[in-house]
């Protein structure tokens, strides 16, 4: 019977031994080929060019080739899934959007994750700010001059947002409690083009605009950014208002951020993050990041893991103050 026992302990021990080896053996030789990287959106959307240029600097840092997949759909969820059920071998990952992965657990039970705890970060890379804006031939010049009139004429304002409950919609929401307004949201199913266009028109009095698109029609002249939803200036339209810097909580970013199966082995997470702070300060990123609008706010993984945590539980609050309205 004991020698039984010894056999059988043996037999555990050799494997054990050659599953660790496995592991360190993978660490130390990652990468070793190709890494896919998920990106939830579609080809030549706004985000999309964030997650290639990053993947082109990751590439370099590792150095691996960096194939990048394009899994559109459900408000980012289909690719967010692809990535959290991926094997956690270090060989997909993908790009993480703050929506999906801190406002969709939420209201979507039906995801593969539901927490941090459900997947592994890497970095956090940056976000983009929304911008308030109005018509340039607007009779608001400034944020303060509209706050006033939205406090003295409630129901006056319609406020264009990319959909119902979008991360521009909760960022109206999110000023409305700040400054106990009550701006209306009006979505369109055409995204936050549209929304411009109809600002544009006359049709709405606002918009929440993002990125480049909304700044090209600030410097046509056509637009004003009367806030940045954002703290200091932000670098394409450093002549509006930071919102907080006024006085309102109100700062709801798109954010985006690197994430990987959960399990992943520790050492290639480490390597995973030490070729990512290369790639974020890399002068090609910074200097599409600055061209793009996109604001570099690098947190290692528990730092954004904590962020995420924060976004959600934001989230919550939020939604639990707009459904007692």
């Amino acid at each position: 019977m004991n020698q039984f026992l010894n056999t059988l302990l043996r037999g555990a021990c050799v494997a054990i031994a050659s599953l660790l080896f496995s592991f360190l053996a993978n660490a130390q030789t990652y990468p070793s080929k190709d890494i896919s990287f998920i990106v939830p959106f579609n080809p030549g959307g706004s985000s999309d060019p964030l997650a290639r240029a990053f993947a082109a600097e990751l590439a370099k840092a590792l150095p691996s080739t960096v194939n990048i997949i394009n899994r559109a759909g459900g408000s980012a969820t289909i690719g967010s899934n692809a990535i959290v059920r991926a094997a956690p071998d270090g060989y997909t990952i993908g790009l993480g959007d703050s929506a999906a992965l801190a406002y969709q657990p939420i209201v979507n039970k039906d995801l593969a994750y539901k927490s941090t705890q459900d997947y592994t970060t890497i970095i956090n890379l940056a976000f983009v700010p929304a911008m308030l804006v109005v018509r340039a031939d607007a009779p608001w010049k400034t944020f303060e001059e509209f706050i006033l009139d939205a406090k003295k004429n409630p129901d006056k304002f319609r406020i264009g947002v990319s959909g119902v409950r979008s991360i521009a919609d909760l960022a109206v929401q999110q000023l409305n409690r700040a400054a106990n307004i009550k701006l209306d949201t009006i979505p369109f199913t055409g995204g936050g083009g549209e929304a411009l266009i109809a600002v544009l028109g006359g049709r709405i009095e606002g918009a929440m605009g993002y990125g480049p698109n909304t700044a090209a029609q600030v410097r046509a002249g056509k637009l004003r950014v009367l806030a940045v939803f954002t703290k200091g200036k932000y670098i394409l339209a450093p002549e509006a208002a930071s919102i907080f810097d006024a006085g309102y909580d109100a700062t709801l970013p798109a954010s985006y951020s690197v994430i990987a199966p959960k399990g992943l082995p520790k050492d290639v997470q480490a390597k995973l993050l030490e070729a990512s702070l290369k790639a974020v300060k890399s002068p090609e990123f910074i200097e599409f990041a600055n061209k793009g609008g996109f604001v570099i706010d690098t947190k290692d993984s528990a730092g954004t893991s904590e962020y995420l945590t924060g976004l959600a539980k934001m989230f919550t609050e939020l939604l639990g103050w707009m459904d007692r309205k």
